[in-house]
């Protein structure tokens, strides 16, 4: 069993790949069409594409692991509340805002998260945050699924947006623990992972679905099982978890084939950098792309 440190460490490599996915995903977003001609970064002064709400949750997330060494519902609302309140503007959904302003004022978070959409959001966000925790657990998948639960009830108490988390932080558990195999055997192993661990929902559906098109190209299966255009985990999470296992060995190609794909593209980007960070380590991301990315602000 790894200690607590060792967990940390694997976190914040997971944390590097989802916040570069993001912020230059967000960068691109614009002319994802485009994305092999100019993705050279390091044109860029260092430290100045910033990153988005998608890395401000997950650092939520990573600074709840680095207190309590878990997730639990009412810290990681803290968590949350706490770093938007800091740094609001981040590009937050109207949904997100009005959840996380009720949770700065006190509201309860169960009661907030239940009433969202009137039954709860279902959408892609609690999945953009979550890979760092798979990262932290990795050495016990068992933990995985209710760990990444309780980090999306917060604000997504919809089923289908905790599966969407779930799957999410397995790939990435499943990523990380199988480093010291093949990239073919890890991609099985994370499918085999995902689709055990992620409960009955339109979310798991589409990754069946989309294991099924291992040969297909990028724009295909993002026609067909979607490309984060709607915002849902439904239509997000199953297109990153192929895209990352199509290209889980090298980072630049995982996040180009996923940013020219459009959609929601920092967050499509941000899932499948932590998923692909989690199998290749910090390491193998591009120098310039780290050091373009703005710098974390971490509070440790």
């Amino acid at each position: 069993m790894r200690t607590h440190d060792e967990r940390l460490e694997t976190a914040r490599e997971i944390l590097d790949g989802l916040s570069v996915g993001d912020a230059l995903g967000e960068a691109l977003s614009y002319q994802h069409h485009r994305a092999r001609d100019i993705a050279d970064f390091s044109m860029f002064r260092p430290g100045t594409v910033p990153y988005t709400d998608d890395t401000e949750m997950a650092l939520a997330i990573f600074e709840t692991l680095t207190i309590i060494r878990g997730i639990d519902e009412d810290a990681v609302a803290w968590a949350y509340s706490s770093r938007y309140r800091r740094t609001p503007d981040r590009g937050y959904g109207k949904m997100a805002r009005r959840i996380l302003d009720s949770l700065c004022t006190g509201s309860p978070w169960r009661e907030v998260s239940m009433n969202a959409f009137g039954g709860g959001s279902f959408g892609n966000g609690a999945a953009m945050r979550v890979a760092p925790l798979g990262g932290y657990f990795a050495d016990d998948l068992n933990i995985v699924p209710e760990a990444a639960a309780r980090s999306a009830r917060v604000t997504h108490f919809h089923p289908e947006g905790i599966a969407g988390a779930i799957a999410v932080a397995v790939a990435t558990a499943v990523a990380f623990a199988s480093r010291q195999q093949s990239a073919t055997d890890a991609c099985h192993a994370i499918w085999d992972a995902v689709l055990d661990f992620t409960p009955e929902s339109k979310v798991r559906t589409r990754i069946s679905r989309a294991r099924q098109m291992l040969q297909a190209t990028s724009a295909e299966v993002a026609h067909e099982v979607g490309n984060g255009t709607e915002i849902s985990a439904w239509d997000t999470v199953p297109f990153c978890i192929w895209s990352a296992c199509r290209n889980l060995h090298d980072f630049r190609e995982a996040f180009l084939s996923t940013v020219e794909v459009g959609g929601d593209c920092d967050t499509n980007c941000a899932i499948v950098g932590g998923i692909v960070a989690g199998y290749v380590g910090s390491a193998e991301i591009p120098e310039d792309w780290i050091r373009a990315r703005e710098p974390l602000q971490l509070n440790r």
